[in-house]
């Protein structure tokens, strides 16, 4: 620890602390531009000038730590003056310098509103500058189709550099010139490459980067904000949703240290342009081949009449990656009460079930315990396509350095030096003894790409003995890790939303075995062994599942009711409605509330306060929010043997497309233009070809 006095208050801080950081600690408040705590230090716009008393000149705070003050000459703290008419004279000299170029276009800035430059204007500035000379202009760079770039606003912080090369790992931007010829710029001007390029517009502190698909939509204080959860991909990244009247205008990220940090993936950010387009509106019921819209009564009477008469055994649901455990709760309680154990949310072959405990699908080291880890093993994933935000979280320990990562799968640039050691799985089966000398706590990540094939319960029965064998799990470190894609699967697998005796799986169901079939937002599934099954889509958007259906609910998107979901690392965290669905849609859970009704199997709850009130009832660990049930590390021993007998076929990441991985990111038209632009610079077929 180490002592200073801050304007006359002496303090205790953390010796790793810079001084800009101990004056806050101390209570005052430091001006700042190119500072970010989660980012190297550059020292770049000296808006951060602090009077350490007995120095010449005012000094940087952001580049000063604690430990490089020396005390003063009777031994006494050294002493931080943040007040001083000389710290003011050299803040206002510092913004007049940072303004000679800075253009007037404040009212047509999208940054209007929640500008730090504004903001530290006000605060800092003068009412008028002694440069007359014209200020200079810079030509707008073309990054891509997210972030859009008025450069000429450029304060040459270099937030955006910094992210690109240490938290995203894919170095595009960077600066060239000197002095007033500099500029940042991707060299070529060509597209960004990451997966979270857009957080740069959250860490510009002026209008430089803002977001091209927000451009002049509305303004920050237009706007109601609702903290939400991201069910893009399984992580559960803390959001917030803005809306203007009835539509989502954007979508920010929220602090929670634990999961995302300050972070969100540009997929999470930017969907919610197919929150607009291609949504379901109205009930639909196929007539001579043909959907018609109906009206609800009607679509349930098609309903009524499909499963009347068909037997228990041959009824199934199968939900897709964005239900909520109360959907899902809802669901199940439908399948009981027509007697039918049929349900499944799991993907083909996938060997998951809760009935082999918790700690079998759990990421259980927890996302925020991959900085405490000191080595790593990645099979059958690729965390930057299917959880970029965990990829990032890799990347940062990989930056503590003694983090070595090895990876069997695919060979791809995942943003950090792994050892590659095999495609498949017999490379898994070889990997047993590997572990690197001295690792205390050392993970294992398997993704679905290794699980989700007709070998993938001896694919996660092997990696649970070599997890075993290499002392991955024990009394205070659990290092075996499953890396879920879909936002529901670990909620669904909480509740047993999983065949019953003698039910059918997700893949018998698809191949026939059922004559009624419920699809829940289930999308991603080829439905032509299905063809002869009267198929219930209840869904958002005219997507894949809508299209085979017979009969169409329209439900709500994620933004448009409340729910839970259950992330990666089993922390059960709720949505809240932002908006409402347009049209006749309706919730997921009302849905099947009121065609419980119409079947004469009434479910047991009239309101969502009821159904929440009977899924904590019977998973008390559901309600306790943000916070992660511990699962008992020694069922692993048990997966570990089954055994049994493994393909020779090379692991595949579970998301072929990043950008079109479910039915709100097929219909943007913002994310269809990254897919494009990515296949081109991979060479790759898209979603979108023709």
């Amino acid at each position: 620890m180490a002592k200073l006095v801050v304007d006359g208050t002496e303090i205790e801080v953390p010796d790793h602390y810079t001084v800009l950081q101990a004056c806050e600690a101390g209570g005052a408040e430091i001006p700042r531009f190119c500072f970010h705590e989660r980012l190297s230090i550059a020292g770049n716009c000296r808006m951060c000038l602090v009077e350490w008393q007995g120095a010449p000149k005012p000094i940087a705070s952001c580049a000063m730590g604690v430990m490089d003050l020396r005390p003063d000459r009777d031994g006494t703290p050294p002493k931080i003056n943040t007040k001083t008419p000389s710290v003011r004279k050299a803040r206002e000299g510092v913004m007049e310098f940072l303004l000679i170029n800075h253009p007037l276009d404040c009212p047509i800035c999208d940054q209007g509103g929640e500008c730090d430059l504004q903001d530290q204007a006000m605060a800092y500035g003068v009412d008028a500058s002694r440069y007359q000379e014209n200020k200079r202009a810079v030509e707008d760079k073309y990054i891509g189709p997210l972030v859009k770039t008025i450069m000429t606003r450029c304060i040459h912080c270099t937030r955006c550099v910094r992210f690109s090369t240490e938290v995203a790992g894919v170095p595009d931007l960077g600066a060239t010139g000197r002095g007033e010829d500099m500029e940042i710029t991707t060299y070529l001007e060509g597209a960004m490459g990451s997966e979270m390029q857009g957080n740069v517009i959250d860490l510009c502190p002026v209008g430089a980067l803002t977001s091209k698909p927000y451009a002049f939509s509305a303004r920050p204080w237009e706007l109601r904000k609702t903290e939400s959860i991201d069910v893009m991909d399984a992580v559960g990244s803390n959001i917030r949703v803005d809306t203007r009247g009835p539509e989502v205008m954007r979508i920010m990220p929220r602090v929670n240290e634990a999961v995302n940090e300050e972070w969100i993936s540009d997929k999470t950010r930017f969907i919610w342009d197919g929150l607009r387009s291609q949504r379901l509106d109205k009930p639909y019921v196929r007539f001579d081949g043909k959907l018609t819209p109906t009206g609800w009564q009607e679509a349930f009477v098609a309903a009524k009449s499909a499963i009347e008469g068909v037997s228990p055994d041959r009824i199934g649901i199968v939900a897709g990656p964005t239900a909520s455990v109360e959907e899902l709760y809802a669901a199940k309680a439908l399948m009981a009460a027509l007697g039918s154990p049929n349900l499944d949310i799991r993907a083909p072959h996938s060997p998951l079930h809760p009935s082999h405990g918790r700690a079998s699908f759990l990421f259980n080291s927890t996302i925020e315990g991959i900085e405490d880890a000191d080595a790593l093993m990645i099979v059958g994933s690729n965390p930057r396509k299917e959880a970029p935000v965990l990829n990032a979280r890799i990347r940062k320990r990989w930056r503590m350095g003694n983090f070595p990562i090895a990876v069997i799968g695919e060979n791809a640039d995942l943003t950090y030096d792994y050892v590659y050691l095999g495609a498949g799985p017999q490379t898994v089966a070889k990997a047993a003894g590997n572990l690197p000398a001295g690792a205390e706590r050392p993970m294992m990540i398997i993704g679905q790409g290794a699980l989700n094939r007709p070998d993938g319960a001896a694919v996660l029965s092997t990696a649970a003995k070599v997890a075993m064998s290499d002392g991955l799990v024990g009394e205070e470190w659990n290092g075996f890790n499953v890396l879920h894609t879909d936002a529901a699967q670990v909620g669904g697998l909480d509740i047993g939303f999983v065949p019953g005796d003698g039910g059918k799986t997700t893949a018998d169901m698809l191949a026939g075995g059922v004559d009624v079939l419920f699809l829940l937002g289930a999308d991603e599934y080829d439905l032509s062994g299905a063809a002869d099954a009267t198929i219930i889509y209840i869904g958002t958007h005219g997507d894949r599942g809508a299209h085979a259906a017979d009969i169409i609910l329209p439900g709500a998107a994620y933004t448009e009711k409340p729910g839970t979901f259950v992330n990666t690392e089993g922390r059960p965290q709720t949505t809240l409605r932002a908006a409402f669905p347009p049209g006749d849609a309706r919730a997921d859970w009302a849905i099947l509330r009121a065609l419980s009704g119409v079947l004469d199997k009434p479910l047991p709850f009239d309101s969502f306060e009821q159904l929440r009130a009977a899924v904590y009832a019977d998973y008390p660990h559901l309600m306790r929010l943000d916070a992660i049930e511990p699962a008992d590390p020694g069922t692993i021993t048990a997966l570990a043997s089954p055994g049994g007998q493994m393909a020779s076929d090379p692991f595949h990441s579970s998301v072929a497309d990043f950008h079109l991985t479910n039915p709100i990111a097929r219909a943007s038209r913002t994310m269809a233009e990254c897919s494009a632009l990515a296949a081109a610079r991979t060479g790759e077929a898209t979603g979108t070809d023709g």
